[in-house]
């Protein structure tokens, strides 16, 4: 059983930064994309980041292109989001989830983490 654990959220200043961790346990993920995703309220969940598990390589969203990194730790499996020069827009409760490498459809979520950005 997959389980993904979020952890880091808060409450941090415009031009700020935080930074997100994602446990991962219950598999070996080197077939796996970890991705961390966004929901801000009244709005659709949006994909943020992705990590192939394997080689490390990456994908951002123009929104967070310049300003967060995603990245993984193998030893601890862990995936991290460094979140810098937040904006209030940034607002929303940050998942990490999980895929298959073959597949499109990202089968396992953690429970979510909530970040607020204040003006």
């Amino acid at each position: 059983q997959v389980q993904l654990v979020e952890s880091g959220g808060g409450l941090v200043q415009a031009g700020g930064s935080l930074r997100l961790s994602c446990a991962a346990s219950g598999r070996t993920f080197g077939n796996y994309f970890m991705g961390w995703f966004r929901q801000a309220p009244g709005k659709e969940r949006e994909f943020v980041t992705s990590i192939r598990w394997s080689d490390g390589n990456t994908y951002y969203a123009d929104s967070v292109k310049g300003r967060f990194t995603i990245s993984r730790d193998n030893a601890k499996n862990t995936v991290y989001l460094q979140m810098n020069s937040l904006k209030p827009e940034d607002t929303a409760v940050y998942s990490c989830a999980a895929r298959v490498g073959a597949s499109n459809t990202y089968d396992y979520w953690g429970q979510g983490t909530q970040v607020t950005v204040s003006s």
